[in-house]
């Protein structure tokens, strides 16, 4: 099989279930979104970074290619059995960050993005993340999607933002509160 088909030349590609749309479509942008953020993850998991937010960035990595496929998919026409995002899902990334949050100081203003590269990269991905949730969102306006992969998107920005606070502690870098100017 040939990694080029020709078939996207002008301008339309397909869905799982074989309709075409155009590559501009929202739920092209919203899996390639995923696809972007599923990017971001693997630099992060690149970094010096302790094994088990490796393990678990590793494990989000497989939920994102699941939710890619399911935004792939013609809910209308796909007959494929594709895999798909539980409450479980969810649950997970909670408990990571309530096992993070013990070792972290209480917010009490809003922190500035940055103070390590690794730190940084984390905050882009939260970004694209959301990014990604507000495509969701309004996707699901029009068409079915899977009501746990918007929940599971949303407890992935949380995630990150805490996940960027702890790599923070643990390379010993101060956090920057933001002062507005008044």
């Amino acid at each position: 099989m040939k990694i080029y088909t020709k078939t996207g030349d002008k301008g339309q590609t397909s869905l799982i279930g074989g309709t075409r749309v155009p590559k501009h479509h929202l739920r092209i942008e919203a899996y390639g979104t995923v696809d972007e953020l599923n990017s971001w993850i693997g630099l992060l998991r690149d970094q010096p970074i302790d094994d088990h937010s490796i393990t678990s960035l590793l494990d989000i990595q497989d939920r994102l290619f699941t939710i890619g496929s399911q935004l792939a998919s013609d809910p209308g026409k796909s007959r494929m059995q594709l895999p798909d995002i539980l409450p479980a899902d969810v649950e997970m990334l909670e408990k990571e960050i309530d096992q993070m949050e013990k070792h972290l100081p209480g917010l009490k203003s809003f922190i500035l993005p940055g103070g390590h590269p690794i730190v940084s990269y984390t905050h882009i991905a939260r970004c694209v993340c959301r990014r990604c949730e507000r495509l969701l969102t309004h996707l699901m306006e029009d068409a079915p999607v899977n009501e746990n992969i918007a929940v599971y998107m949303n407890r992935l920005s949380d995630y990150l933002f805490v996940l960027s606070r702890y790599i923070a502690f643990l390379k010993n870098t101060a956090e920057t509160p933001w002062q507005p100017r008044m």
